[in-house]
């Protein structure tokens, strides 16, 4: 059973998380990083999901900074409030909410004494990309469609950890080239196409598309059973 706990970043900011404990020892941990509808149910059930799986599951909330207990539905106005959100997160001063992220990763080892992933899911999915460049302490990154990692900027991090990245064929909000051209910038990186549309994994949403959903999660299983093995 999941429960709320808090987080102090290194800036002395603090910052409510969801934290989900695995029956016995952890075999090690998974930083689960929200959509633009804060950490909602669907990401309270992917968090219960990894800890079902044997590992520690911590959802930092990455709206904090900005408004805190955010949590939103898929409706239209959630979506528009989603946006705004996100808009005046990624408007803070460098480093933004990395140090949030950081606090996560650095607990989530903590408690757990192994190696630590990060996995994120649309604007989760580029924080994801973002921690799997600029942060310590990650053995492996899995972005779900990130929004905007496809881009020009993003393109030209580089990660420090194995990524694996679930990208849609039919993602209206990234498109199929751009997602071709990080493909080609960054080979040591695994992206995986799906014929599905944004949001294909998260079965609230009207563009939850199951055969992608099972097949993109036995694959994110698989390459953390891989990267998180004990050391």
């Amino acid at each position: 059973m999941g429960q709320w706990m808090e987080l102090v970043a290194s800036d002395g900011f603090t910052l409510p998380a969801w934290h989900e404990a695995p029956e016995g020892t952890p075999r090690g941990a998974v930083v689960v990083l929200q959509e633009i509808f804060g950490v909602n149910s669907h990401i309270r059930d992917v968090a219960a999901r990894l800890a079902g799986r044997g590992w520690l599951a911590l959802a930092p909330s990455t709206f904090a900074r900005v408004e805190k207990g955010v949590e939103l539905g898929y409706a239209s106005a959630d979506m528009q409030r989603g946006k705004q959100l996100k808009a005046a997160v990624e408007a803070l001063p460098a480093p933004g909410v990395l140090p949030d992220i950081q606090a996560a990763i650095d607990l989530a080892a903590t408690d757990s004494g192994g190696r630590v992933a990060v996995l994120g899911f649309c604007w989760g999915g580029l924080l994801t990309w973002r921690a799997a460049c600029e942060l310590t302490g990650l053995s492996a990154a899995v972005p779900y469609y990130g929004g905007g990692m496809t881009t020009r900027a993003e393109i030209s991090r580089t990660p420090r950890v194995p990524v694996l990245a679930h990208f849609g064929e039919r993602d209206h909000f990234i498109s199929a080239a751009s997602v071709q051209d990080f493909a080609a910038a960054h080979p040591e990186v695994q992206v995986q196409l799906y014929d599905a549309d944004h949001g294909f994994h998260c079965d609230q949403r009207a563009s939850y598309d199951a055969p992608a959903a099972q097949l993109a999660w036995a694959r994110t299983l698989d390459f953390l059973d891989r990267h998180l093995q004990a050391r």
